[in-house]
């Protein structure tokens, strides 16, 4: 009986002790209300940039500038009108097919080029940047954290308090403490985009739509595939009209809805939209190969360049130079006239003499020559693959080495089988419609290759059954 008095006085100090702690550890929350954190303001954004860096390390960026600036213009007219203006905001486009967007902590948020090809206007963009910035706004990431770090807390304090080990019953606790927290961050995040939509001149009910899309293509994925359906919005989630969490949204957007949204130019973001790769990405090339890979399909080879290099086309030429212009790769194709060494291709084809640093190639069942031309100091190399010769220039400006221009000469081989997609990657553009053509027709002549009347009806919004209408502008992938 005393022991049991002991142990029931232990375990109340240390319940008065945490209780202190917690109150100690509220702070306030810059969207309203306070909150239990243990990371100040200025830790959160130094976290951020450093996840930030690591983030950029390990994730492929989308090459499309264009876009990425205008991905950046609709994020940054969101966050003005955020509770936390005054963070620097980043909006990075990531290079995968995946349905999926986050935030770090400081103002770090990221869209995977999967999600966008789901979108279908400018405002559904700033939906989903908006519900991220509102992970940013209401501190999520460091409240998630604090939380994990209280069930851990919680843990040893009880071990203390009873003598017996706990870990166990605490972990699932925790678990579903921070489950619920998800789902509540969740919703708060969609109130939030609403409210900077209504703000920014967008519909809010643009926050509806984007669930609508991502429920859809959750239940297509369920319906269709063996793995399991994954949902980048929220966890338990159920169909959109079953779903309470979608109906609160509804509620705070059509109460926000009173306010005039400002006209969207849809040609804009048709324009932006053209040309989005669906499903695999040359630079997400076979084995992982995150590199800045280049492939060219009409004469069948790829190979690698520094990361970061720009590339212009012509039907025989690719030319890829760094971003200040002092370094460049050139590959030329001509058509070989007679059978002779590589060597002597340079010396008599480009009147290229006494080659320095020359040496012979032969890599992936393709002969050549290489070596620096002592005039321009650029190095040079011919490969011979089928019934062509191709050359490579390569010029070496500050900061470049010659090894570096190596590794993209030893790289040009030709595509493989299982890159056809790479070389010639699937990309979307727009038809109108004439109020005749049905998504049945248009999948007969998409290049998708796997469920194609209802991958395209997911891709403009009218999944399951609907149809184009007369004049809609529909996203076809060819």
């Amino acid at each position: 009986m005393e022991s049991l008095y002991k142990s029931s006085n232990l375990l109340r100090s240390v319940l008065v002790i945490a209780i202190a702690f917690v109150l100690s550890a509220c702070a306030g929350n810059p969207t309203g209300g306070a909150n239990f954190v243990l990371m100040s303001e200025s830790a959160e954004l130094e976290k951020g940039r450093e996840l930030h860096a690591e983030m950029l390390q390990q994730n492929p960026i989308y090459q499309d500038l264009e876009l990425q600036a205008y991905v950046e213009k609709v994020g940054q007219k969101m966050a003005a009108v955020s509770h936390r203006p005054e963070l620097d905001y980043v909006f990075t486009i990531i290079d995968s097919p995946d349905i999926n967007a986050f935030a770090l902590p400081g103002g770090f948020v990221y869209v995977n080029r999967g999600l966008l090809t789901y979108l279908n206007s400018e405002a559904q963009l700033a939906a989903v940047l908006g519900h991220e910035i509102g992970h940013v706004t209401a501190r999520h990431a460091v409240r998630q954290q604090t939380a994990a770090r209280s069930a851990n807390a919680a843990s040893i304090a009880l071990i203390f308090a009873t003598g017996v080990d706990l870990r166990e019953t605490t972990s699932l606790i925790s678990g579903a403490l921070i489950s619920g927290y998800g789902r509540d961050m969740e919703l708060e995040a969609d109130s939030l985009g609403a409210e900077y939509l209504s703000k920014a001149g967008y519909d809010p009910l643009a926050m509806v739509q984007v669930i609508e899309v991502l429920k859809n293509h959750e239940d297509f994925t369920k319906r269709t595939s063996d793995r399991t359906a994954v949902s980048y919005h929220g966890l338990f989630a159920s169909h959109p009209r079953n779903d309470t969490r979608l109906q609160e949204v509804v509620g705070k957007a059509a109460e926000l809805s009173d306010q005039q949204a400002s006209e969207e130019d849809p040609v804009v973001f048709r324009e932006q939209i053209t040309g989005l790769i669906v499903g695999p990405s040359p630079q997400n090339a076979a084995g992982g190969d995150q590199r800045n890979r280049y492939y060219q399909s009409l004469f069948n080879y790829t190979l690698l360049l520094p990361e970061g290099w720009s590339k212009q086309e012509t039907t025989t030429t690719m030319t890829s130079a760094s971003v200040d212009g002092s370094s460049m790769i050139k590959v030329e194709a001509q058509r070989l006239q007679q059978s002779k060494e590589p060597r002597l291709f340079i010396r008599e084809n480009l009147g290229i003499e006494n080659l320095q640093q020359s040496e012979p190639l032969s890599q992936f069942g393709l002969s050549g020559f290489t070596g620096i031309n002592p005039e321009s100091s650029e190095r040079v190399a011919v490969l011979y693959y089928g019934p062509r010769a191709f050359i490579l220039t390569a010029k070496a400006g500050e900061g470049i080495s010659d090894e570096l221009l190596m590794e993209s000469v030893r790289s040009f081989r030709p595509i493989a089988r299982n890159e056809t997609l790479f070389a010639n990657p699937v990309q979307i553009s727009y038809i109108q419609a004439d109020g005749k053509i049905t998504y049945a027709d248009l999948a007969r002549q998409t290049r998708l290759p796997e469920h194609q009347e209802d991958m395209l009806r997911l891709l403009n919004g009218d999944y399951p059954f609907g149809e184009p209408a007369a004049g809609q502008w529909v996203k076809v992938a060819n």
